[in-house]
């Protein structure tokens, strides 16, 4: 894991680099994303670790991926994220976590994630753009998926691919730890 000092330090400065680059105010990114002005100054202030929900929402509202926002090494042309330094954005009061593997920018945002549920454990995400879709692949156990308030049940060594423009959400409903690979595809801005 890297340095969670590392990751504030990113974030804060590739916020307001993006958030620069696309001619957006502070209040015009508050807007946009449904985040607080104060949370987005904090931000890029480096002052504080916001929740996995708010990262996703500015991302999204920038139209990239939350890699993008969170990386702290972008002087490669190749990109490869040693175990250690995957950076673990969810964990669940059972020890559970949900770990963004890696990301690009090809053509919109797509994200590389493991998910580790404990019995009992879950994760609610708010709706992403129209157009977002995601692809879980179920390695252990079995995923309660919730999508627009319906439950699919997806045992191991199945994959559900599904449009999560809705809100959506995974649980582990079952008595053994559930593992999920996920990639999560956004549509480009203006699309």
């Amino acid at each position: 894991m890297p340095d969670a000092d590392l990751v504030t330090q990113a974030l804060a400065r590739n916020l307001k680099r993006l958030r620069l680059e696309r001619g957006h105010t502070l209040d015009a990114l508050a807007a946009r994303s449904g985040v607080s002005r104060g949370m987005v100054v904090q931000i890029e202030q480096a002052r504080t670790n916001p929740s996995i929900g708010t990262v996703v929402r500015l991302a999204d509202a920038l139209g990239v991926s939350i890699a993008r926002l969170l990386d702290y090494d972008a002087a490669s042309e190749v990109r490869i994220v040693p175990a250690g330094d995957a950076v673990r954005l969810w964990t669940g009061p059972g020890g559970g976590s949900g770990t963004l593997l890696g990301g690009a920018e090809a053509p919109g945002p797509l994200e590389l994630w493991a998910w580790h549920l404990h019995p009992g454990e879950g994760h609610a995400s708010d709706p992403h753009p129209p157009g977002t879709v995601e692809i879980a692949r179920v390695d252990e156990g079995v995923l309660t998926l919730v999508l627009d308030g319906r439950e699919h049940r997806v045992p191991a060594g199945s994959t559900a691919s599904y449009e999560a423009g809705a809100a959506h959400g995974y649980r582990n409903d079952g008595d053994v730890p559930c593992r999920v690979t996920m990639v999560v595809s956004v549509p480009p801005p203006g699309a």
